[in-house]
């Protein structure tokens, strides 16, 4: 993808994401995106044949580029700079959410948060099966391992549901202390 093409998506990810905390989903038209972005309809369609594969793509963009940088710990973004490295993926993660990154908190938090939500936990439950997979789980064999992971990650969302109602007053490492102190026994 050249720059231009580059620079039109950004425009539309950025109208998307204005509408998107301020009206509901099925409310927002292509119009309105493409009257944000200062864009062609033909453009648009040239991007994303719907709205709805636009809403895919944010959120791939969104959650998987935290997700990912949560697997891949070499992938820093300057919050390890001078510091030690994350104990367990789950800070690195939360870490990610405080630094609000590409406004996901908004997103979360807005009157769309249910289709967010979906989508982090769906990419959450990636995340979580690859950590419990990778630390041999000791407690609770006999549950099934889609069981756990669905447990775990709506914690985790409930977690975040709660942090953000609180106004976010507690810090990635109290909050990955909460979360491992319910976690750890049940694995």
């Amino acid at each position: 993808m050249d720059r231009r093409q580059q620079k039109t998506r950004e425009a539309i990810f950025k109208a998307f994401g204005i509408l998107l905390e301020n009206k509901n989903y099925n409310h927002i038209t292509v119009q309105e995106i493409i009257d944000i972005a200062n864009i062609g309809r033909s453009t648009f369609y040239a991007h994303f044949e719907t709205k709805d594969e636009l809403l895919k793509a944010i959120c791939l963009r969104l959650f998987g580029h935290i997700i990912n940088s949560a697997k891949d710990k070499t992938h820093l973004h300057g919050l390890y700079l001078n510091k030690d490295m994350p104990r367990t993926v789950f800070y690195h993660l939360l870490q990610h959410l405080q630094e609000n990154d590409n406004n996901i908190l908004g997103l979360l938090s807005c009157q769309n948060s249910d289709i967010f939500l979906r989508y982090f936990k769906d990419n959450l439950n990636e995340l979580i099966k690859i950590e419990l997979i990778n630390h041999n789980r000791k407690q609770n064999q006999d549950l099934p391992l889609d069981f756990l992971v669905n447990h775990i990650s709506s914690s985790f969302v409930e977690m975040i549901l709660w942090w953000l109602k609180n106004k976010q007053k507690y810090t990635s490492k109290e909050l990955e202390h909460y979360f491992l102190s319910v976690i750890t026994p049940i694995l």
